[in-house]
């Protein structure tokens, strides 16, 4: 093992997946034992029955369930309620935000659809927006983009006093 003698793998075995922790040797093995039971019976409420396909398609969700359980190498809670509700939080929080994201591009885009702006200034604006924080909504823009039949894609984009390099992007054709 990685780091010496002084670690140790506790691992747990539940229909085909193995959970498998390393820890230091002064760690209690039941004591892992009970925070690898913990940590399954929340993924499984968490993604009800969970399968390998679950944590290789949501490897962040996984990693956000151990990250309310383990921090730092210390065990903050093992509370499987705590640990489900925080869980909830964070995708109501993540729901929200994308709900958000998507309505903002929707208003951008009936903006420009009522205005009928030249296409160069719609995707100069649609690209300061998604540069602007608007993570979740690039696919929406880059089919508007699609739609507009541009002849080529801008390399300087100036509104105003601000000025956009466009950075060289693959053709939307």
């Amino acid at each position: 093992l990685i780091g010496g003698s002084d670690n140790k793998l506790i691992y747990r075995h539940y229909a085909t997946l193995y959970f498998v922790f390393c820890v230091d040797s002064s760690e209690s093995e039941l004591g892992i034992l009970d925070l690898i039971q913990v940590f399954v019976e929340t993924l499984d409420k968490c993604f009800e029955n969970v399968c390998e396909l679950d944590l290789i398609f949501h490897v962040d969700k996984v990693h956000n369930i151990l990250a309310e359980m383990v921090m730092g190498g210390m065990v903050l809670e093992t509370n499987m309620n705590e640990i489900v509700t925080q869980i909830d939080a964070q995708n109501k929080l993540e729901k929200s935000e994308v709900r958000m994201e998507s309505a903002l591009v929707n208003e951008v885009l009936v903006f420009f659809d009522g205005l009928h702006l030249s296409c160069t200034f719609s995707f100069s604006f649609i690209c300061f927006c998604i540069q602007a924080g608007l993570a979740g909504a690039p696919a929406r823009a880059v089919s508007a983009v699609k739609n507009m039949n541009l002849p080529e894609i801008p390399r300087n984009i100036n509104i105003g006093d601000i000025s956009i390099k466009v950075p060289n992007l693959p053709s939307f054709k």
